[in-house]
């Protein structure tokens, strides 16, 4: 058996502009989700999907955070518009998703969108990739999340 890849736990701007250290989500699963731009309508379907999810994955004890460059006044506007209950985090320059290996899309023009789902010790257990299934994320990721709380 391969030994499970780390997450790379960073300190990130949120919605409020407050640096956010993810290594305090050590400890219990998390879910990081990538996106490309806030307020376009994959990202609008993705993060509304998870903010309709957004219960069932607190009754699981999970953290939900939704990643992408834009600054933290861009996130702020995305998440009140859509009244989206979780943290969004600022990748300034994309070096998260650099280290993480999130790939770019449509001939290398967009970044990817990719939803990781890590253990409580911040190794990646389940990775879904799609540009074009933006709403399918949320349930991959409860999904999984379901599934290493019954093992």
């Amino acid at each position: 058996m391969s030994e499970k890849k780390k997450f790379p736990l960073k300190r990130l701007a949120d919605q409020t502009g407050e640096l956010f250290d993810m290594e305090q989500l050590k400890g219990a699963p998390f879910v990081v989700y990538f996106y490309p731009k806030d307020d376009t309508p994959g990202c609008t379907k993705q993060a509304c999907s998870f903010r309709d999810a957004y219960e069932d994955f607190q009754d699981l004890g999970v953290p939900v955070l939704g990643v992408s460059s834009d600054d933290p006044v861009s996130h702020a506007n995305f998440a009140k518009k859509y009244n989206l209950p979780f943290r969004l985090l600022s990748d300034r320059g994309s070096k998260l998703r650099k280290e993480v290996g999130v790939p770019t899309n449509l001939l290398g023009l967009l970044p990817g969108r990719v939803t990781y789902v890590m253990n409580a010790d911040a190794e990646i257990i389940h990775i879904f990739n799609s540009q074009l299934q933006a709403e399918r994320h949320m349930e991959e990721a409860l999904r999984i999340i379901r599934d290493l709380q019954k093992n």
